[in-house]
């Protein structure tokens, strides 16, 4: 996609940080992984942007994975809107497409591959730049937060939601779980990303050039049998056959062995009756 771009300040911008490039997106896009994600909805996942949309807005959501909070998205500014779908991979571009036909979403959807660092979209595009869980993963987030706000008309709104792993909690205690935190942070980091963004959003947002920013945080809460038992068994699966995994080894942080433990210990707190685990993500609403 090849789109005029708005300044000349804008491509410096992107050409000077496009380079610098070097974030590795940890999860991949294995089965297990894309489980979590069509999970995801934006009532579960960007309640607190909801209140802002408007039948008629032009949106584009950045990072849009398997297209789930997507296709909510453009149903929310319907009649007239329009929201434009991008990611870096085009390998999940693919079901968001699907998914959207199943939606019936029509041309009230549009999909693209692209880099957040250097957005191919002329100044002042859109209404609403919406990333769900991506400044964790990107190499320089306050650069990307800088472009969402480029192609964001005045007036408009920014926002963005991620997760903060140190701060997840989980009850009965496990050293396996403690283990598997403390090596997805490593990892995560050595990949070039940050998995605390939540606690940073705010700062970031400030450092990007936004000077109206709204900061709030709501969990997800896996609290029945159910929820616990589905939970577990897609972090166990994804220790141990997506691209985290492959990674981990490949850097040295772990072994196959160790591995196998860790999904071990996600199975096992899974089944336990009390298991209870809360993820706590926060929020930006940053107005241009």
């Amino acid at each position: 996609m090849n789109v005029a771009r708005g300044t000349a300040a804008g491509e410096a911008a992107a050409k000077e940080t496009a380079a610098s490039e070097t974030a590795v997106y940890t999860h991949g896009h294995h089965e297990s992984v894309l489980r979590s994600h069509r999970w995801r909805t934006a009532e579960n996942s960007a309640a607190y942007l909801i209140g802002e949309l408007r039948p008629g807005m032009r949106v584009l959501d950045v990072g849009c994975g398997p297209g789930t909070i997507t296709a909510d998205l453009a149903e929310l500014v319907a009649p007239g809107g329009r929201v434009t779908a991008v990611d870096a991979a085009e390998d999940v571009l693919v079901q968001a497409r699907a998914y959207a036909g199943e939606r019936g979403l029509g041309d009230a959807v549009s999909f693209a591959t692209a880099d957040v660092h250097a957005l191919d979209f002329p100044d002042a595009s859109f209404d609403v730049v919406h990333a769900h869980q991506v400044l964790q993963h990107v190499g320089d987030p306050v650069q990307a937060l800088r472009e969402m706000r480029r192609v964001c008309r005045p007036g408009g709104i920014v926002a963005a939601r991620d997760a903060d792993y140190a701060a997840m909690t989980w009850h009965p205690a496990a050293p396996g779980l403690d283990d598997w935190l403390d090596l997805y942070r490593r990892v995560a980091r050595a990949n070039g990303g940050e998995p605390d963004a939540g606690r940073h959003l705010r700062a970031w947002a400030r450092r990007a050039g936004f000077t109206d920013v709204t900061s709030s945080a709501t969990a997800w809460c896996f609290a029945t049998p159910e929820e616990t038992a589905w939970w577990s068994t897609l972090w166990a699966d994804r220790t141990q056959a997506s691209a985290y995994a492959a990674v981990a080894t490949r850097g040295g942080h772990t072994t196959a062995a160790d591995l196998a433990a860790v999904a071990d210990a996600w199975h096992a707190w899974g089944a336990h009756p009390d298991a209870w685990f809360s993820v706590l993500n926060a929020e930006i609403l940053c107005r241009v």
